[in-house]
């Protein structure tokens, strides 16, 4: 079973998924815009109305899809309009595409759990799953790749 999952830059996002037992496959990859097969150049401009996403591929008998999204939740601020810490744009918006109708239930519910006890909006869209266009190559378990077990920065104040 697919998921796919929109949290801003896909390197750490395909790096939270790779870790849970289930899950069976990831790719770092975009969707949800409106040119083919579009390269990580014409994304970053925003004018192809993708968002970096990653698709799950995942066993449900060994994780749930409200498992893998209790996981979304927490590797993002869903909250940030159009952005992720130091990423900005449209490509790196909280965004969930769904792959049937009881992904679709499974996720609006928990959005709406995660609102009730959040004192700002939650702004992540919930959409169904269209074309998906893996990332290059080297896009691909790019933290793996790099010996690297995170990309996040830690702010710090004196």
């Amino acid at each position: 079973m697919k998921a796919t999952f929109g949290a801003g830059c896909f390197w750490q996002v395909e790096a939270e998924f790779r870790r849970i037992e289930g899950v069976t496959a990831t790719a770092a990859g975009y969707a949800g815009g409106t040119v083919e097969a579009p390269t990580y150049e014409q994304v970053c401009t925003g004018a192809t109305g993708h968002a970096e996403v990653v698709e799950v591929t995942f066993d449900p008998a060994r994780v749930s899809y409200g498992e893998l999204l209790d996981v979304y939740w927490k590797t993002h601020d869903p909250t940030q309009l159009n952005r992720q810490g130091p990423d900005v744009g449209t490509q790196y918006r909280s965004v969930i595409f769904t792959h049937n109708a009881e992904q679709e239930a499974t996720a609006t519910a928990a959005r709406g759990a995660l609102q009730a006890g959040s004192p700002r909006p939650i702004v992540t869209e919930i959409a169904p799953a269209g074309d998906f266009w893996p990332a290059e190559d080297y896009h691909q378990r790019y933290l793996e790749k790099r010996g690297l077990a995170s990309c996040r920065m830690e702010l710090r104040v004196s």
